[in-house]
C-alpha cells in the first residue's frame, strides 16, 4: 500500500541542502521525493519500505535532523474529508491581528502556504479598537487640554467648543484606512488565504471552521483577549463602558467613573478628562498605575488631582445601578462604605484570552486559571503540533510582543528553529499627560533577585528641557547592579517618556552601564538628557554642574 508521507527536517539552508536530504530519504526507501528548504519540509511515497532510523542515520554526520513525520489521515469508508488544497497548508492560524500577520509573513518567507481564519474583522485590537483609535484620540484630546492651560508668560490661549462625534468620525477613517493598508492589502501582496468563520479544533491535529474541516501541517492560535469585567452586584444594569464601547461615544459624559487605574483607565479616564468630563478613579491596588515605581505612582495621582479629578486607591467596587439618567457605584475603603455618582462608568479593569469556544480541550492546549494559552519560550504550547502568540497568550499583552512572538512562532513551527523569545528589554508606555514608560526591573524586583541594588532618582525640575517647557511633573528612576554598575531597569514620568525610554532598551540590550551612559554624547535641551542626568546622579549632584557638565 502507497502512503504519501511529510517529514519535518531542520537545518536546510540553500538548494544543495534539498539534494542532501533528497539522497538521504531515497536510500532509506522512500520514492517520488520532493523537499523544500525553505519551508523545511520533504515528502515522497512509502510503499512500505521506508525507514525512518535509515534515514536519520544518513543524515547523522551532516546539519539536518528530521524532527517529524507525518501522512495524511486517512477516512472511514464512507466518509469524505474536506481538504483545503492538495494536502491542506502549512500553517493555519486562528485569528488576524498583529501576532497572526506576523507569523503569516514569516511563514510566506520561508514559502510556507498559509491562511487566516477570521470570524470579525480583520486585523485584531491593536488597529480597530485598542491603540490606534485611542491614540487617535488622546493627542487632539490633549491638544484641546494644553490650548486652556498655557504655561507661558504672555501667551494666553483659549480652547473652543469639543464636537466628540466629529473626533470620533476622524478616527474611525484613520482605522479604516489602516486596517486596509496594514492587514487587508497583505493578503494579495503575501498570497495569504482568509477564510472567514469561526474555528475551533475537533482533535490534536484537526480544526473545522464553521464546521468545515481545513488541513494543516502546523497551528497558530492568535486570537487575542477581549476587556474582562468582574462579577459586581448590579453592575449589568448601568450599561457599563469598556475601552472598546468608550471610543465609541459621540456625546460628552460630564461626569466619568473609570474603576481600573492602570494602563488602559489612565489613559483613557485622562482623554475625557482633557475634554471637559469630571473624571473619578477607583483602583482596588494600594496606588495608581500599581505595577510601576512608586515614585511616578505618587506624582501620578498628585497631578490628576491637581487637574480637578478624584482618586481612589485601595478601594473595591461592592454595587453599582442606575438612578434615572445615572449611574452609581458603591465603593469600599477600608471600613467605610462611599457612594460615587457619574453620567457613565468605564470599566478598565483588565482583559481575559478569546479562548472560549476553540476547543481547546479536545486538543489537547492547557490554559492557566483565567483562559490564557501556556506557552514556552518558544511559543510552544502542549500540543507539539501548535503554538500561540499574541494576547491570547500567557506573555505581555502588547502589539509589538504579539508581533514578535507570531514571527518566532511561525519560523519554529515551520522550521524547528529553536528562537526564543526574551522580555529583560521589553519596553512599555502608557500615553497619558505626561507619558509613563519603563524598562527592565523595578527596584523591588532587582532587590528580590538578589542582586546588589543602586538606584538614582532624578526630578524633572533638573532636566533643562522640563524647565524650558514650563512642565516639571515627572520623574527619571534608574536601578543598576551596585557591583558591575550595568543598568537593570529605567523607568520615566515625562513629557516624551515613550520616546526617551527607547535609548535604554538600546543601552540595556548592549548591558551598557550607569557611567557608559554618562558618557555618552546627549543632545542638551532634549528629554533624552534626562537619562544622562539621571545616570550622573549616581555619582554626583547634578544640581551643582554646569549645563553639559560630566
Amino acid at each position: 500500500m502507497k502512503n504519501r508521507i511529510t517529514l519535518d527536517v531542520t537545518g536546510m539552508t540553500c538548494d544543495g541542502c534539498e539534494s542532501h536530504v533528497g539522497d538521504a530519504l531515497s536510500s532509506a526507501g522512500l520514492t517520488e521525493v520532493t523537499v523544500d528548504w525553505r519551508r523545511g519540509v520533504a515528502s515522497g511515497t512509502d510503499t512500505g519500505s521506508f525507514d525512518k532510523e535509515a534515514a536519520s542515520a544518513a543524515l547523522e554526520s551532516s546539519a539536518y535532523d528530521i524532527v517529524a513525520v507525518s501522512s495524511p489521515p486517512q477516512p472511514s469508508p464512507g466518509t469524505a474529508t474536506e481538504v483545503t488544497g492538495d494536502d491542506g497548508y502549512d500553517l493555519l492560524i486562528l485569528g488576524s491581528g498583529s501576532a497572526a500577520f506576523a507569523a503569516a509573513i514569516k511563514a510566506r518567507d520561508l514559502g510556507a502556504t498559509v491562511a487566516i481564519v477570521e470570524r470579525g474583522t480583520i486585523g485584531g485590537t491593536c488597529v480597530n479598537i485598542g491603540c490606534v483609535p485611542s491614540k487617535a484620540l488622546l493627542r487632539p484630546a490633549e491638544l484641546f487640554h494644553e490650548s486652556g492651560h498655557s504655561p507661558f508668560a504672555g501667551i494666553q490661549t483659549s480652547a473652543g467648543d469639543v464636537d466628540l462625534a466629529g473626533l470620533i468620525g476622524s478616527k474611525d477613517e484613520l482605522v479604516g484606512m489602516l486596517r486596509q493598508e496594514k492587514y487587508a492589502k497583505l493578503l494579495d501582496i503575501y498570497d495569504i488565504e482568509l477564510i472567514q468563520g469561526t474555528a475551533r479544533f475537533t482533535g490534536p491535529s484537526s480544526v473545522e471552521v464553521d464546521g468545515r474541516t481545513v488541513n494543516a501541517r502546523r497551528f497558530l492560535i492568535s486570537t487575542g483577549a477581549s476587556p474582562w469585567v468582574p462579577p459586581i452586584a448590579g453592575l449589568d444594569a448601568t450599561n457599563y463602558l469598556t475601552s472598546t464601547t468608550a471610543l465609541e461615544l459621540t456625546d460628552l459624559p460630564e461626569e466619568l467613573i473609570v474603576v481600573g487605574a492602570n494602563a488602559i483607565g489612565l489613559e483613557l479616564g485622562q482623554l475625557f478628562a482633557h475634554l471637559g468630563t469630571k473624571v473619578t478613579w477607583v483602583e482596588a491596588l494600594d496606588r495608581i498605575a500599581p505595577f510601576e515605581e512608586p515614585e511616578i505612582s505618587g506624582l501620578m495621582r498628585g497631578h490628576l488631582r491637581d487637574q480637578g479629578a478624584e482618586v481612589y486607591e485601595k478601594a473595591t467596587a461592592q454595587r453599582a445601578g442606575r438612578k434615572g439618567d445615572r449611574v452609581w457605584l458603591e465603593i469600599e475603603l477600608g471600613t467605610d462604605t462611599t457612594r460615587l455618582e457619574a453620567d457613565y462608568l468605564l470599566m478598565a479593569t483588565g482583559r481575559r484570552a478569546n479562548t472560549s469556544g476553540l476547543g481547546l480541550d479536545l486538543a489537547g492546549i492547557e490554559t492557566d486559571e483565567r483562559g490564557s494559552v501556556i506557552v514556552d519560550a518558544g511559543l510552544a504550547t502542549s500540543n507539539p503540533v501548535v503554538w500561540a502568540a499574541g494576547d491570547v497568550t500567557t506573555t505581555p499583552q502588547f502589539v509589538y510582543v504579539a508581533a514578535a512572538s507570531g514571527n518566532i512562532a511561525a519560523e519554529n513551527a515551520l522550521r524547528g528553529a529553536g528562537r526564543t523569545i526574551d522580555f529583560r528589554t521589553m519596553p512599555r508606555v502608557t500615553f497619558t499627560t505626561p507619558a509613563i514608560a519603563s524598562v527592565g526591573l523595578t527596584e523591588a524586583a532587582a532587590r528580590d533577585t538578589g542582586l546588589p541594588v543602586m538606584t538614582s532618582i532624578l526630578p524633572l525640575d533638573a532636566v533643562p528641557r522640563a524647565l524650558v517647557n514650563r512642565d516639571t511633573t515627572g520623574v527619571v528612576k534608574l536601578v543598576a547592579n551596585e557591583e558591575t554598575g550595568e543598568l537593570l531597569g529605567a523607568h520615566i514620568l515625562a513629557d516624551g517618556a515613550g520616546d526617551v525610554i527607547q535609548a535604554a532598551v538600546v543601552a540595556m540590550n548592549y548591558h551598557a552601564t550607569v557611567d557608559e551612559i554618562a558618557a555618552m554624547f546627549h543632545p542638551y535641551l532634549t528629554m533624552a538628557e534626562a537619562l544622562k542626568l539621571a545616570a550622573q546622579t549616581f555619582n554626583k549632584d547634578v544640581g551643582t554642574l554646569s549645563c553639559c557638565a560630566a
